[in-house]
């Protein structure tokens, strides 16, 4: 007997393959994982008007970020355009939703520099210029010269990175000091639990780095100067907003200050 074949059309096989491919390898999150992969392609969940929109207000913030830095000669005084154009996004978005209440003053620690560096910034907004610029100490298992290593858990020692807003005053061990409010859950919101203050002390400033190569460092806290300390205090209490930035991307990426 004469056997006859049908052949299958590469136009079917090929429909039948992309409705119903077959993963061979990975475990089950990567098959999952894949599947969303494949559904986006097909339905893509955020309007491209949407994305453009979104992409338009980074560009406007980058933009206005990078005016103000450099009305303000930034750069010359050493604070990252990075660390200014992260501070005045979660500080607008702070402002926003009522939470700083003395939105003409951002103060900023910029943990990316040196410990030798005078990185800690008291901004005056409405007349856009700088007001203090001083030393400021991380946490002692932060680091040494260099801060890399935050931590919100109590008996750490380690400095809390994030948003902030002050508090009031009191006078402990180390004289004139200054409550501050964590803002970001996981992050920072143990600050008080952990008695994290700005205060004054003898091992940051011009004195301890002619005897030391690197300032002293604290148990978490943002420590000043001690002979700068109450202007610092002064200026910047009772409901400003304080920014503590490193360029750890699990934190700008965590944080909802920056991202909500």
């Amino acid at each position: 007997m004469k056997r006859t074949y049908k052949k299958m059309s590469f136009g079917v096989l090929f429909c039948c393959l992309a409705v119903s491919p077959v993963v061979t390898t990975g475990t089950g999150n990567e098959v999952t994982e894949a599947a969303e992969v494949s559904t986006a392609k097909v339905m893509d969940p955020i309007p491209a008007s949407t994305k453009e929109i979104v992409q338009s207000t980074a560009e406007a913030m980058a933009s206005e970020a990078m005016d103000l830095y450099n009305a303000m000669n930034l750069k010359k005084v050493g604070l990252s355009i990075k660390a200014f154009e992260y501070a005045l996004r979660g500080y607008k978005n702070l402002v926003e939703r009522g939470k700083v209440i003395r939105d003409q003053v951002l103060s900023i620690c910029d943990f990316s520099q040196s410990s030798r560096k005078k990185r800690f910034y008291v901004i005056d907004m409405a007349s856009k210029k700088v007001l203090i610029n001083t030393w400021v100490a991380h946490g002692r298992n932060s680091g040494g010269e260099y801060a890399r290593s935050f931590s919100n858990n109590p008996e750490s020692h380690k400095s809390s990175l994030g948003f902030y807003v002050t508090g009031n005053t009191y006078y402990g061990s180390h004289g004139l000091a200054l409550k501050i409010e964590g803002l970001e859950k996981n992050i920072n919101d143990k600050a008080d639990a952990r008695n994290i203050v700005i205060h004054g002390s003898e091992y940051v400033g011009a004195n301890f780095l002619a005897r030391s190569p690197i300032n002293g460092r604290s148990f978490g806290c943002p420590a000043l100067p001690q002979q700068e300390t109450g202007k610092v205090i002064e200026t910047i209490k009772d409901g400003s907003c304080l920014f503590i930035y490193h360029p750890t991307k699990t934190y700008i990426q965590k944080s909802k200050v920056l991202n909500g």
